[in-house]
């Protein structure tokens, strides 16, 4: 049984109604509050962590319910989310997480995610063997849920279809790296990590483990084989030809994928696909995506002077409008999003913790039918404030990226947003903008855009003479941006283009 279950509610659960579900272990069990009063933890009499209610969230974005728990949980917004999280240490503690869940949704008339999960029984915690360990007062063992902890690691374990930059996990990734051990994220072989988890993930030290029945545990975004070496999963070590041996089903996955798009084979990705020579010079299986899906990848940066009238998130904005035909549906600190698109509100938030000098790291959606998320990092730099800016978007088969609208961005960006740099990559890979734990074609650049304070930077006339591409001027003709085609976004060679490119811009720097 799974580990976390989420009650859905259309109700906000009072205090009243979260105590009757608190006492779904009996009226032994301890209560207190954990993260600085964000969740509330259920402790054996023993004083071993049983379970943790997190405080309800109020999600008023159409479609969140669905993206991060399948298409079968019935999505009614607005609806109230409460995640229950039981431990893997103690047997009962999945049973009592159904049970205050379940508790919830009788009382306000939701349901629970997973739904067999739910009941309403008293599930005694025995005290005997639930003792608090000795010198358990690691903050990750306190108060963050970590299923083993080692002097290497903090492994926690994700049993659900969605992984998601959940509050509990994001504040897990920061307080793992300040105590120099690298997280570990144990899935089932189905599970798919959303965009802002998998960005997080390969900023700081991380790893996905997927269980596999074949090799036991492999890396989700490398395909590694791994096992636990000195506590912690590690690669196993590499054959007598210097190969990290990969497991099958990461190698199937690719080749399934491209089966479905019409290639042949299934005798792994390097028969399945066309070998592409990356920017690095290694050899990577080019695979169509499934059924012909695409994603569209936008990165860009804008700096903006320093002013109290600022409004932050309209470049995301043109952006999303631009490549959707809509604006963004919602924002919110975590995943899910539970706030409707509002850039003054995020605007407040990122000036709050600038007075703090705390950098903000926001995540937006949009509608289910327009599949799109970013990440949006706001910092204060000696420029100015400062927007790093991931836009992925989705298409469908049968609906194709507007490529022909990137310039016309491109000069909005550069002439009303403050545009430092812009890069835009196509890629192979799900509409529903998930990654799952087999390969995937790495992105192919399409253009790259250089903001007007950047030109100058760099200096008109190197920026204009770049090899292999020739720049567009966009904007102002005395203060242009340059807008560099690298091609249609599925050759390769873009990469090379795009590492010359870079190159030429900084060899006097």
């Amino acid at each position: 049984m799974t580990q976390d279950v989420i009650a859905l509610t259309p109700k906000m659960p009072e205090i009243r109604t979260l105590l009757a579900g608190l006492y779904a272990g009996g009226p032994e069990l301890r209560v207190g509050s954990v993260s600085e009063g964000a969740a509330i933890r259920l402790c054996a009499p023993g004083g071993r962590p049983v379970a943790t209610v997190e405080v309800p969230l109020f999600l008023q974005v159409p479609g969140e319910v669905s993206r991060l728990l399948g298409a079968g949980v019935r999505d009614e917004a607005p609806t109230w989310w409460t995640e229950v999280r039981a431990t893997t240490a103690i047997e009962e503690a999945g049973r009592l997480a159904g049970s205050v869940a379940g508790r919830l949704a009788t009382v306000l008339g939701g349901t629970t995610w997973p739904p067999e999960a739910a009941h309403t029984d008293v599930v005694p915690i025995p005290s005997h063997g639930c003792e608090a360990p000795v010198g358990a007062d690691d903050p990750l063992d306190v108060d963050l849920d970590v299923d083993v902890l080692t002097e290497q690691a903090a492994v926690v374990i994700q049993d659900r279809p969605v992984v998601a930059a959940t509050t509990w996990l994001t504040e897990l990734l920061r307080t793992t790296a300040r105590s120099g051990r690298e997280l570990q994220i144990v899935t089932p072989p189905g599970a798919r990590l959303t965009l802002p988890i998998r960005t997080l993930l390969i900023s700081v030290p991380a790893r996905w483990v997927v269980r596999d029945p074949q090799c036991g545990y492999y890396d989700g975004l490398s395909g590694a084989v791994l096992r636990w070496h000195e506590g912690r999963f590690a690669p196993v070590p590499a054959t007598q030809d210097g190969r990290i041996p990969v497991a099958e089903a990461f190698l199937a996955g690719a080749a399934g994928a491209a089966g479905a798009a019409g290639a042949a084979g299934a005798a792994g990705a390097a028969g399945a696909a066309k070998a592409t020579e990356t920017a690095e010079g290694r050899e990577a299986p080019r695979v169509a995506g499934p059924h012909g899906q695409q994603q569209l990848h936008l990165s860009l940066r804008t700096t903006h002077p320093t002013d109290e009238h600022l409004v932050l998130g309209g470049a995301l904005e043109a952006a999303w409008q631009t490549l959707t035909g809509a604006p963004p549906a919602g924002w919110a600190t975590a995943e899910p999003v539970n706030l409707p698109w509002a850039p003054r509100q995020l605007t407040e938030l990122a000036r709050a913790r600038a007075q703090k000098s705390t950098p903000t790291w926001l995540v937006a959606v949009g509608t289910p039918d327009r599949p799109a998320i970013a990440t949006l990092r706001v910092v204060r730099t000696q420029a100015g404030v400062e927007e790093q800016i991931t836009l992925a978007v989705g298409y469908a088969p049968g609906r194709l990226p507007p490529l022909d609208a990137v310039p016309g961005l491109a000069e909005t960006l550069a002439t009303r947003h403050h545009l430092a740099s812009m890069l835009i990559q196509l890629r192979p890979a799900r509409a529903d903008l998930t990654t799952p734990p087999h390969f995937e074609a790495p992105p192919v650049p399409f253009s790259f855009t250089l903001g007007p304070d950047a030109v100058r930077t760099v200096g008109r006339a190197r920026a204009e003479s770049a090899p292999d591409v020739r720049p567009t001027p966009l904007g102002v003709a005395t203060r242009p941006a340059l807008h560099y085609s690298l091609g249609d976004g599925t050759d390769p060679v873009a990469w090379q283009h795009l590492k010359s490119l870079d190159r030429h811009l900084k060899a006097d720097r």
